[in-house]
């Protein structure tokens, strides 16, 4: 059972009326245990498995994307997610990104972004950083499990170079860079004040 399901029937509704995510969209508490919960998702960091799975660091178990989130929450621990080419293409966009953000995680790391879930990513505060290069996590030997450092400040530009430092559990570091994906000065206004609705209450309240 997906945690979003599980939440469902313990509401009392029925597995008959669970429908699909597209008709709960106004439903948060569905949409954000639903996010990467797509079952041809296959994430590297749980093997073996389909749909939305992940690997809780902090226990080594296997749990559901969720679930982990929100014990990285308890702890702390924001997230960084690692992917391939066109990341985000196909996607329900807009609560694919609310989802990212709602689940804590603050950066993607891709070879290339779906261009309106790119920008959807910076709406919501979430940074879109691409690889250099031709470079790839498989190639860089990323695993998912390293601890990464983003040298980025309020100072940033549009498509600037980011470096990225990848810190494993033996105190071995990497060093890369990436392009950073904010696009436009407008888009740098929104990821400084943390999204587009940050920045229009921003903007109401100087008003």
């Amino acid at each position: 059972e997906s945690p979003a399901g599980k939440y469902l029937l313990n509401r009392g509704v029925a597995r008959s009326m669970f429908n699909s995510y597209g008709s709960r969209r106004g439903n948060d508490r569905v949409m954000t245990r639903g996010t990467f919960a797509n079952v041809r998702v296959r994430n590297q960091l749980a093997p073996g498995t389909e749909g939305g799975w992940t690997k809780n660091l902090l226990t080594g178990d296997d749990e559901s994307i969720y679930d982990a989130s929100l014990a990285y929450k308890d702890a702390g621990v924001p997230l960084v997610v690692l992917a391939g080419k066109d990341y985000g293409m196909g996607s329900s966009r807009d609560w694919a990104a609310k989802g990212t953000f709602l689940l804590g995680i603050k950066a993607v790391i891709a070879e290339s972004f779906e261009r309106i879930h790119r920008s959807n990513l910076v709406g919501m505060g979430v940074l879109p950083l691409c690889f250099k290069n031709g470079e790839s996590a498989d190639g860089l030997g990323l695993t998912g499990e390293e601890t990464f450092s983003i040298a980025i400040d309020d100072k940033v530009t549009p498509r600037q170079t980011i470096k990225v430092t990848a810190t494993n559990a033996g105190g071995e570091s990497k060093t890369f860079e990436t392009t950073c994906r904010i696009d436009t000065p407008v888009e740098v206004e929104y990821y400084r004040n943390g999204g587009i609705l940050h920045t229009v209450l921003r903007k109401m309240a100087k008003s």
